[in-house]
């Protein structure tokens, strides 16, 4: 049941990713609004884990699941690759920064503030 858990999850979220990829029509600007949401969401499911909020099964159908399939490192890591082969040294460097630095402070204001 919970392998069924997590595959739904990630079904819904691969396809909102690819969603939002379309919308945004831009895929560094994709990858890193959906990385920041993600985190954002996962660091909300986390506390309300924690807090008894909701349970280990919608933790692992939205927190393993979804967000695992939402949130992507290999794209990520792709984009920046190519940021850096392109020469655009500066941009891959505000890249990485800002995925890193934006995601970690929407995590802790979330545990901060819940």
């Amino acid at each position: 049941m919970n392998l069924l858990l997590v595959a739904l999850g990630g079904f819904i979220g691969s396809i909102a990713r690819y969603a939002i990829s379309l919308q945004l029509n831009k895929r560094i600007l994709a990858t890193w609004v959906v990385n920041i949401s993600g985190s954002m969401f996962l660091a909300f499911l986390l506390k309300f884990n924690q807090d008894g909020m909701i349970s280990d099964k919608i933790w692992l159908f939205l927190g393993a699941g979804f967000c695992g399939a939402y949130t992507t490192f290999s794209t990520f890591g792709n984009e920046t690759l190519n940021l850096l082969l392109e020469k655009r040294y500066w941009k891959a460097i505000g890249y990485v920064f800002s995925s890193f630095f934006v995601s970690i402070a929407v995590v802790l204001l979330v545990l901060r503030l819940f």
